[in-house]
């Protein structure tokens, strides 16, 4: 039997891994699982990801890039006369603004970190990035107060159920980038 060319079954793999990890957590994840949810054979998986980590690193990665192309699609944070603490705030709200799902998604797989340390430099690629387009506007120092500071606002919306208060983000931002 001949080999089937599947120049995206790399890709599919990761997306299933997404969406195993967002239905059923990190714990759920597995070669088979993600094998299943992409309906592609168990080697597949073992084949283009040797470890789960490699593949849980796939999977920040994609999910991290979300946010980092809202930010580098927003032509305010490299406006000097643009409101930084406002559109912070405004991209938070998009974020947000696709539902706690892909929001929880996302820092699930970037806490995992916690307790995998081959996840440790993917979730550092975050806020370096992050830091690295704020910088310009605010130097490095600052930069990196604004991403602790937009981290935390996220968790603990995530963590305390709360709902998203964009006012309270651009006031807090906005006393940190002044």
């Amino acid at each position: 039997m001949a080999r089937r060319y599947d120049p995206e079954r790399r890709e599919r793999i990761i997306d299933a891994a997404i969406r195993v990890v967002g239905a059923r957590g990190i714990a759920g994840l597995s070669h088979r699982s993600v094998a299943a949810e992409a309906d592609v054979p168990l080697g597949s998986t073992t084949y283009h990801f040797a470890s789960l980590d490699e593949l849980l690193i796939a999977a920040l990665r994609r999910t991290n890039e979300n946010f980092a192309t809202l930010m580098r699609q927003s032509r305010s944070l490299a406006d000097p006369a643009a409101d930084l603490a406002a559109e912070l705030a405004r991209l938070l709200g998009e974020f947000f603004g696709a539902g706690r799902g892909p929001a929880e998604l996302e820092y699930e797989l970037y806490l995992a970190a916690l307790r995998r340390p081959a996840l440790r430099p993917v979730a550092a690629e975050w806020a370096d990035g992050t830091a690295a387009l704020l910088a310009p506007r605010t130097g490095p120092a600052t930069a990196r107060a604004l991403v602790a500071l937009m981290d935390g606002i996220c968790l603990q919306v995530l963590l305390t159920d709360g709902v998203y208060d964009e006012a309270y983000a651009r006031e807090m931002l906005g006393r940190i980038s002044r």
